[in-house]
């Protein structure tokens, strides 16, 4: 029997370090898990340094590589440009991919400032071309099923929403001045780098935020230069030290347009914390709560359960009932971080053949931008301050 012939979709990835891995990784493998129509290929990869970027491409599978982002937007051969670079290029890619016709995706957050972030969304729109923002958490599979709790019903109206996303790989002060720690390169520190993931899943399971009050803190004032060197580890190069202009750490309040009351807490100098991505969700018929670091569980109290067995229970999320979770392996044998990115580029890639937007995407990366700034306005003010979408 003749097989269905796959419609080819040629990626060019700009940027080529821990997050290059993760999405070249989602690439290859999502017609293996999914048994797609969509066939990914990758045509490309760009980066300054030629070397690294040959080997990188060796590596991770790319068919060819650029030293030079501008050639592989311009590339007739490619059809989808992602974007893995620091915060401060998204912009300037993405608008020149949209003018080229490119379909795009893009880490996060999705720009440096609210008025960048309005300008990208405004260059897709005009071009027409599909776009997306990687936060990837979201489709882990028992997030999705919290979400899908959420709109059936089970837990009500929601009361509390409270997160922490918490790390501690720069609490050594000899950690090196790397791009994450300046802000004309990320825009912010623990607020946008994972600060934002927290944002984004409050609103995925909750809704909108009106209006925020917060604080923001820099324990180090001063490191030495130095840059990334794989992963989320540092490199120094000299001796010489410079200014950290970001935030280590930032903890804030949220108003939902529900009436939720949100609470909020991202740092990078919680000892002991690798990547400790956390959310608790309490409403009138119960509550959920997820911790990325044991991504299949999703633990659930419900309120109607009769008196001695109230408490909260742990659900494998593992079952073919759980979104995403048929794909991989019989019940009970986990899947992990890598996944959630094959199931984020799912949805893209079957949005641009469907010719449906999906989400999430400039909208809301433009959304999510508002409130980091929105929490930063209100660190300096020291206010209440409210959400400019």
């Amino acid at each position: 029997m003749v097989g269905v012939a796959k419609r080819e979709i040629r990626i060019g990835m700009i940027g080529y370090q821990f997050m290059g891995k993760a999405h070249s990784h989602a690439y290859r493998d999502l017609p293996f898990f999914f048994g797609t129509e969509i066939k990914p290929v990758l045509r490309a990869v760009s980066g300054r340094k030629e070397e690294a970027v040959k080997d990188a491409a060796e590596q991770m599978g790319w068919e060819s590589y650029e030293t030079d982002w501008r050639k592989l937007i311009e590339r007739e051969d490619i059809d989808v440009v992602d974007i893995v670079t620091p915060n401060h290029t998204h912009a300037e890619i993405a608008i020149a991919a949209a003018k080229a016709g490119k379909h795009i995706i893009t880490e996060k957050p999705l720009a440096l400032t609210l008025e960048e972030a309005r300008e990208m969304l405004q260059a897709v729109k005009e071009n027409n071309v599909k776009h997306m923002i990687c936060h990837n958490y979201r489709f882990a599979p028992a997030v999705q099923f919290a979400k899908k709790l959420i709109e059936d019903g089970k837990l009500g109206h929601i009361y509390h929403f409270r997160a922490n996303y918490l790390q501690d790989f720069i609490m050594d002060p000899e950690f090196p001045l790397v791009w994450r720690l300046k802000k004309e390169v990320s825009g912010s520190g623990a607020l946008g780098d994972i600060g934002a993931h927290s944002i984004d899943l409050a609103r995925f399971l909750v809704g909108e935020i009106t209006e925020v009050v917060g604080t923001m803190e820099t324990f180090i004032k001063e490191r030495p230069a130095g840059e990334m060197a794989g992963g989320l580890k540092g490199q120094a190069d000299n001796s010489e030290y410079g200014e950290v202009t970001v935030d280590d750490a930032v903890a804030f309040i949220a108003k939902f347009e529900s009436g939720t009351l949100g609470t909020f807490e991202a740092t990078r100098f919680a000892g002991g914390n690798r990547n400790k991505n956390k959310f608790e969700i309490n409403g009138e018929k119960g509550s959920l709560r997820w911790d990325m670091e044991n991504m299949n569980t999703l633990d659930v109290y419900f309120a109607e359960d009769e008196a001695g067995l109230q408490g909260f229970r742990t659900i494998s999320c593992t079952e073919e009932e759980h979104p995403y979770a048929g794909a991989y392996w019989p019940p009970g044998h986990i899947i992990g971080y890598e996944h959630t990115f094959i199931h984020l580029i799912h949805e893209f890639l079957h949005g641009i053949t469907g010719n449906v937007q999906p989400a999430p995407n400039f909208e809301d990366g433009v959304k999510n931008q508002a409130i980091l700034e929105a929490v930063e306005r209100s660190s300096n003010s020291r206010k209440w301050e409210t959400v400019r979408n």
